[in-house]
């Protein structure tokens, strides 16, 4: 629950943000000097990738959790069953040979999009989120039966 309060908190500074910054480059627009207009039209370009950002980066973890939600209905989620430091942090071994167990099972099933998830999660707790956003990409366009990216 933190996490989602955080999120939507960040989410929300990052709108406001945008709705300033894009009232500034439409001040400028409107002073109509060249160099205001060039000003004012590169101003206007951050909050246009800001939302587009953070809109797909929304997109993802709202289908993310779908598919969780629908796992876990499933009895599919993958347990918790990783060794961790007296610190509370996931022992990397323990990390690694869950993971290994992953890859293995996602192998046998390379279409199955519930492979792809626990994968994802074995990813993320090996610490590689490059890779982990990357399988859980593949497990929403698997689910969704759209084509998969490469």
């Amino acid at each position: 629950m933190r996490a989602k309060i955080t999120y939507f908190v960040t989410a929300a500074v990052l709108v406001v943000y945008f709705v300033l910054a894009g009232s500034r480059g439409v001040m400028l627009l409107r002073q109509g000097t060249a160099l205001t207009v060039v000003f004012g039209a590169a101003v206007l370009i951050l909050p246009v990738i800001g939302v587009w950002f953070l809109w797909k980066n929304t997109r993802f973890v709202t289908r993310a959790n779908q598919l969780a939600a629908e796992l876990d209905a499933e009895g599919g989620l993958p347990v918790d069953e990783l060794v961790r430091t007296p610190a509370g942090r996931i022992d990397r071994d323990s990390a690694d040979a869950v993971f290994d167990r992953r890859r293995a099972e996602t192998e046998d099933s390379p279409d199955d999009w519930r492979c792809w998830f626990r994968l994802a999660v074995a990813y993320h707790d090996a610490r590689d989120t490059p890779r982990a956003r990357r399988a859980m990409q593949r497990a929403i366009a698997l689910h969704d039966g759209k084509p998969v990216p490469g």
